[in-house]
């Protein structure tokens, strides 16, 4: 089965949490702090496999959860790392943010691996803590959360040509001619109903992809017939081959047919018809073909036309040699825009405030990344830790946020599922 689009959820790896401990030896004076750091969380890394095709693991795999680190100990022994989750994916496989629809990687070569979702630190022993006005601090830190993702993931072939056209025109069986690629081929509409893909080689030792696209309609665009559902695998394409009928077997107009592919294109993304394009005319030892070429001529100029007959392998040499020769004049181009890039929009966008802190019903409720993450990672088991979770709150504003606000002695205070009084 072709997958070429799912969505999932990735759960990194938390942190160990870091151990509180003491040295207690019968001969060391004042031994002091002793308790290790807990290990990393698991990464959760996307990685290309040449040898992937599709994304139907990932469909039977909608949760990708990774593992916690181990905790640390006592005598100063931090907790292992766990180990990275490693996700194989196709070539060509780019992976958006669900939320916010950028894009978080785009990867096409062999090996090539990314982090989508980052496994939590592991949290701080008590040894990590000590300091000349506390050296025997009585707290630890618990692992950090890791990163939790949905994501979009999605297969845009990483094809050199893009044959298209309406169906039955002859695609399956021009790239069965100039590959070795085995695709169904049979007498009626929406045979192909997987994108094949398939490696040429010229006779002069040069050689490209070519990604044979299911037969298109009118209105695919917006859903018809087979719909969109691999006009994306035509974005990574360089130069754009248009299959037509010339012998309108099938009571359509080459024109007609002709329009109908651009005018879809365009729908889809007026970039696509900014690459190079040539025009294959099929079928061309059939009756009416040389009256219908000469007909498409005078409506179709300033594009290169080829004549050929797929079936009887005639003209494919010629159209071949013509690809190869323009490939080696196009450069590759980026998929996505920077602007379309997780990292470039962190980087260009000034940092988020760190809380916010809104009035719901009779309770204040504190919200933010940064102090839900200094939350979870809190050990509310000694009043030391308490304390010092109490400075850091005062320290970040949210004290002068919250009597800014109104809230008096006694009021509640909401932090995820958990509740506090307000002391001032």
């Amino acid at each position: 089965m072709f997958v070429d689009e799912v969505n999932i959820k990735v759960v990194a790896g938390s942190g160990g949490d870091g151990c509180t401990a003491f040295r207690r030896e019968k001969y060391v004076e004042l031994g002091g702090p002793f308790g290790g750091n807990g290990g990393r969380g698991s990464n959760i890394i996307f990685k290309v496999d040449e040898g992937l095709r599709t994304l139907i693991d990932l469909r039977y795999n909608k949760i990708i959860k990774g593992s916690r680190g181990e905790n640390g100990e006592g005598k100063n022994k931090n907790g292992k790392r766990a180990k990275d989750v490693i996700i194989k994916v196709p070539p060509g496989t780019v992976v958006k943010d669900n939320d916010t629809n950028l894009v978080i990687c785009d990867l096409k070569n062999h090996d090539e691996e990314f982090i989508v979702a980052k496994g939590g630190r592991g949290g701080r022993g008590n040894t990590a803590f000590k300091t000349h006005s506390n050296p025997a601090p009585n707290f630890s830190e618990k692992g950090e959360p890791g990163e939790e993702r949905y994501l979009k993931v999605e297969l845009k072939l990483l094809a050199d040509v893009g044959l298209v056209g309406l169906p039955s025109v002859g695609k399956s069986t021009i790239l069965s001619k100039i590959s070795r690629s085995k695709p169904k081929i049979a007498a009626y509409h929406f045979t192909t109903i997987n994108p094949n893909l398939g490696v040429v080689k010229v006779k002069d030792g040069r050689s490209y992809t070519v990604a044979d696209l299911p037969g298109l309609i009118k209105g695919a665009s917006l859903g018809a017939g087979l719909g969109d559902k691999f006009l994306k695998h035509i974005e990574r394409t360089r130069v754009i081959a248009h299959v037509i009928d010339m012998s309108a077997i099938e009571g359509r107009n080459p024109i007609d047919d002709y329009r109908v592919i651009c005018k879809e294109l365009n729908d889809f993304d007026p970039k696509i018809l900014k690459k190079e394009h040539i025009i294959i005319a099929n079928k061309m030892d059939m009756p009416q073909a040389k009256e219908n070429l000469e007909k498409f001529k005078e409506e179709v100029k300033d594009i290169k036309i080829f004549e050929v007959s797929a079936i009887n392998e005639e003209g494919l040499d010629d159209v071949l040699t013509y690809i190869a020769d323009l490939l080696d004049k196009i450069k590759q181009v980026p998929l996505e825009e920077d602007e379309d890039f997780e990292n470039y929009v962190l980087y260009k966008y000034k940092k988020e405030e760190p809380f916010e802190i809104v009035k719901e019903k009779d309770a204040f409720v504190i919200k933010g990344k940064e102090i839900e993450k200094l939350f979870r990672m809190t050990k509310f088991n000694s009043d030391e830790a308490i304390l010092r979770f109490a400075k850091k709150l005062t320290r970040m504003g949210i004290d002068e946020k919250l009597e800014q606000l109104g809230a008096k002695q006694g009021d509640i205070v909401k932090i995820l599922d958990f509740e506090f009084e307000y002391r001032n």
